[in-house]
């Protein structure tokens, strides 16, 4: 085999590679993602933060934007707004543990710029609205996106 001939089919195979994984989702940004309760069987488990490397570099500018732009308007004290996620979901699985009334649900959460999914099922209505004024509650969250389904026994 010649060097040229190795060449290109390593190039060749490096392309077919790549584009095999092209498709694969991934956690690109380290956005926080946790169960903070499971109590309802069956309750499938929802999607997380994942996308694939194409959604990633497309969506890579904007993040950097809306991160940057909380700081620049004064409504973040650190500054890029994703840097407060780590710190929120945490203390979103502490303040549902704490209030004790979310022990029959099965609830993931998810953090990006402050903003907080929940997602999963709960046995009432009751349930998911109590859970969002909560979260809503704690400090720094920006706003909560209530994704959770009803699931009566």
């Amino acid at each position: 085999m010649t060097s040229c001939s190795f060449v290109a089919g390593t190039v060749l195979l490096s392309c077919f590679c790549n584009a095999s994984f092209a498709g694969e989702r991934s956690n690109f940004y380290g956005d926080p993602f946790l169960q903070v309760t499971g109590a309802i069987p069956g309750c499938p488990v929802p999607e997380g933060p994942s996308i694939t490397e194409v959604e990633a570099r497309a969506q890579a500018h904007w993040r950097v934007e809306r991160g940057t732009s909380c700081f620049q308007t004064g409504r973040c004290r650190l500054p890029n707004a994703y840097l407060y996620d780590k710190e929120i979901i945490p203390r979103v699985k502490k303040a549902i543990d704490a209030d004790g009334r979310f022990a029959e649900t099965s609830v993931w959460v998810e953090g990006q710029h402050r903003w907080v999914w929940l997602k999963g099922c709960v046995r009432k209505q009751a349930d998911s609205d109590a859970l969002e004024r909560l979260v809503r509650s704690l400090d720094d969250v920006e706003t909560v996106i209530n994704e959770l389904v009803i699931q009566e026994r």
